[in-house]
Formats: structure tokens, C-alpha cells, sequence
């Protein structure tokens, strides 16, 4: 296939049209995981959004109070790849019923949704199905997601994909600069 039919494909993701959405990745319910080991989980986020950095791709973290109104303590992870960024705080189970979170990802004007949290029947699936009526590409980022059980997370309501997918399919010319350090991410997960 030459590159011109290549950048028309459908099923490819361009990483300028992506947008992430980093769901109760947070103290208190991230510890809830029982599909993905809590220290996979983690390096499944840091290597998304490390990924994130490298390939421009704007991040959006939604997570939720505490009981005494307290902010979410988000995973460092996030941090660790992205820099600080503003956490959300959601007032439904599906982050797209919150105005401020639909406005922050609207502002990206990317049509492309990846979708990393815990736990995946709810903080995951409910926007990702949501996203998906409202006209967005929508694809669950597995790895960098925790479930409460694996028949439940089965129906994630979004397409399926792996960091290492998102590292491999836009990293192109492997002999790029950009490609070896989207490798060189794979190589770091990999042996965590």
C-alpha cells in the first residue's frame, strides 16, 4: 500500500486527532483493579502519557471528590509523562455528561477519543459509549485500564488498543528520532 492510501485509512490512528481521556485514575478507587495488576496499570498510564508528550496529544483528567470534598488524588504517573495537569472533577458516572469536561475536549477540536481508567464497566465505558454517539472514534486503551472483572470489561463499549499499538502505528519511519524514542517507551514498559 503506498503512503497517500495509507493516510486515507480508516482504521489508523493519527495522532492529531487524539485526544486522551484519563478517567478515576486516582487514589482510593485505582487500588479497586482486579483485570490489571495495580503495577502494570501504572506503568500502562505513565507510558501513555509519555507517549502523549511525544506525539502532542492533548490530555484530559477527569477523576471525582472525596466524601469530605476533597480533590482526587490523581495516579503520579500522569504527572510523570505529562507534566501537572487540572484534574476535572466529575459529577456523573459518564465524564460527557459533565460540561466541563465535554467543553475541555470540544477546545482540542480532535474527533479521536483514547480512553485510559479505572474502573472500566463505569468511568471507561459509560463516556466511551457516550463519545461514540456524539460522533467521536473511540478506542479503549486496555493496558492503561483496570476493571472489576474480565467478563464485564469485555464490553468496554469502544474499540480495543494497547499502548504498544498506539507507540508502533505512529511512530513510522523507524529510523526517525521520534519513532526510536516511541520505541525506546515500548522497550521501558516492556520490562517493567
Amino acid at each position: 500500500m503506498d503512503k497517500s492510501n495509507m493516510d486515507k485509512s480508516n482504521s489508523r490512528i493519527n495522532p492529531q486527532d487524539c485526544v486522551i481521556l484519563f478517567a478515576d485514575l486516582q487514589a482510593g478507587i485505582v487500588e479497586l483493579t482486579q483485570t490489571n495488576p495495580l503495577g502494570r496499570l501504572k506503568t500502562g498510564v505513565r507510558s501513555l502519557a509519555r507517549l502523549a508528550k511525544l506525539f502532542d496529544i492533548p490530555a484530559i483528567v477527569s477523576g471525582i471528590r472525596g466524601q469530605d470534598g476533597s480533590p482526587a488524588g490523581v495516579l503520579s504517573e500522569i504527572a510523570d509523562g505529562l507534566g501537572t495537569l487540572p484534574t476535572h472533577h466529575r459529577t456523573t458516572c459518564d465524564s460527557f455528561l459533565n460540561e466541563e469536561i465535554i467543553a475541555a475536549i470540544k477546545t482540542t477540536g480532535r474527533k479521536t477519543l483514547l480512553i485510559s481508567g479505572v474502573a472500566t464497566e463505569l468511568a471507561v465505558q459509560l463516556p466511551a459509549l457516550t463519545a461514540s454517539d456524539l460522533g467521536y472514534t473511540v478506542y479503549v486503551v486496555m493496558d492503561a485500564c483496570g476493571g472489576m472483572s474480565e467478563r464485564t470489561e469485555q464490553a468496554a463499549g469502544a474499540t480495543t488498543v494497547s499502548v504498544m499499538t498506539l507507540a508502533g502505528e505512529p511512530a513510522g519511519d523507524l529510523r526517525e528520532l521520534k519513532a526510536q524514542q516511541a520505541i525506546g517507551i515500548l522497550y521501558e514498559m516492556a520490562k517493567s
